[in-house]
C-alpha cells in the first residue's frame, strides 16, 4: 500500500521507533518461531499468527478479524509466502485502524469554531493521566493556544498537588479548591475562570476511581451537567487514559469506564517501557474509540498524536 512510502516526520518517527522498541522486538521474536521452516502461509502458520497476536495483546475478537482478513487474501492469491506476512500485517492492522482513526492526524489542534474547547480527561489513578494532561498543556501552549486546567479530583492531595506542578512547569493557570470539595464545583469554576480569562482550551482532570461504576457515572454526569452551564456543549472531548503497560488490564479498564461515561477519544502511554504495544490495536477496534495520543517516553515532548500509518510502521519495522 502506498501510505507506507509516506515520509514520517523524522525526529517524532525515531522517538517512537524507539518508543515501540520493546513490543516491536518481542512480536518479531514470536512472528520468527511462528513461521520457522515454513515457506508457505498455511493453517499452522495462521495458528502460530493467532498466539502470536493474542499473546501480544491485540486482544482475541481483533486477532481473529485479522487472521480471518488474511485468509482471504491466502484464499484469493493460492500461495502467499511467509516473506510477505510481515507486509500483509502490516496493510491489514492500518486497514482495521482506519475504520476508527481516520484521519493521518500529526499535530495537536483543536476545532476553530469550539472557544473555549473543554476537554475532560479520565482513567484511574497510576495510569499516567496527570502527567498527560501537563503534557498536553505544554503542547497547546507552545501552539500558542491559551491554557487553563481544573483539579477536579478531589479525592486524593496528591492528585491536586501534582497537577499544581505541571501547571507551574508548563506555567499556564490552574483552578483549584480543597480535598474533598465537589469536583463539579471546581469544574465549573475551571470554566467561568477560562471563559473570563479568553481562554481556548480548558482541561479538566477528574477522580480516576473505579470501585463502584454506579457512583463514578453520578459523578461524571454531574460534572459535565454543571460544566454546561457556562459553556453549552461542554465537555468537547472526553478523554480516557490508559497504561499501555497494563495489557489486558487496560481493556478492562476501557469496558468500565465507556459503560460510566461517554468516552471521545483515548490516549495510551508508557508504551515505551513495556513489550505489550498491540494493546493500542485491540482497544482502537474493540471499543470503536479513536486513539488520540499516545505516551512512548518520559520527556514532555513523549507523548504524540496518534498517527495510526507511523505507529504500524514502528510497530511491524
Amino acid at each position: 500500500m502506498s501510505f507506507f512510502k509516506k515520509i514520517f516526520s523524522s525526529e517524532k518517527k525515531e522517538t517512537l521507533d524507539k518508543g515501540l522498541e520493546k513490543s516491536n522486538a518481542s512480536f518479531f521474536n514470536k512472528l520468527s518461531k511462528a513461521v520457522a521452516g515454513k515457506s508457505k502461509v498455511d493453517d499452522d502458520v495462521l495458528d502460530n499468527l493467532e498466539e502470536v497476536l493474542v499473546t501480544s495483546d491485540v486482544g482475541v475478537n481483533t486477532t481473529l478479524k485479522v487472521i480471518e482478513r488474511i485468509e482471504e487474501r491466502v484464499a484469493k492469491d493460492k500461495y502467499l509466502g511467509t516473506d510477505e506476512l510481515n507486509k500483509i500485517l502490516r496493510e491489514e492492522i492500518a486497514g482495521l485502524l482506519s475504520e476508527t482513526n481516520s484521519g493521518e492526524e500529526t499535530d495537536y489542534t483543536i476545532p476553530v469554531d469550539k472557544k473555549p474547547y473543554v476537554l475532560m480527561v479520565v482513567g484511574v489513578n497510576g495510569v499516567g493521566k496527570t502527567t498527560t494532561i501537563g503534557k498536553l498543556a505544554y503542547q497547546f501552549k507552545k501552539k500558542g493556544l491559551k491554557v487553563v486546567l481544573g483539579a477536579a479530583d478531589t479525592f486524593r492531595a496528591a492528585a491536586i498537588d501534582q497537577l499544581q506542578v505541571w501547571a507551574d512547569r508548563v506555567d499556564v493557570p490552574m483552578v483549584r479548591q480543597d480535598m474533598g470539595s465537589d469536583p463539579a464545583s471546581v469544574a465549573f469554576d475551571a470554566l467561568q475562570s477560562g471563559v473570563k480569562q479568553d481562554a481556548d482550551v480548558i482541561i479538566i482532570d477528574t477522580a480516576g476511581r473505579l470501585h463502584n461504576k454506579v457512583n463514578l457515572m453520578n459523578e461524571l454526569t454531574k460534572v459535565k451537567r454543571v460544566m454546561q452551564k457556562v459553556v453549552g456543549d461542554a465537555p468537547h472531548d472526553v478523554l480516557l487514559v490508559l497504561d499501555g503497560s497494563t495489557g489486558q488490564n487496560a481493556f478492562e479498564q476501557a469496558k468500565q469506564f465507556t459503560a460510566a461515561t461517554e468516552v471521545t477519544s483515548l490516549a495510551v502511554t508508557k508504551l515505551d517501557g513495556t513489550a505489550k504495544g498491540g494493546v493500542v490495536i485491540g482497544i482502537s477496534d474493540q471499543f470503536q474509540i479513536p486513539v488520540k495520543y499516545i505516551g512512548v517516553g518520559e520527556g514532555i515532548e513523549d507523548l504524540q498524536v496518534f498517527n495510526k500509518y507511523e505507529f504500524v510502521d514502528s510497530f511491524f519495522k
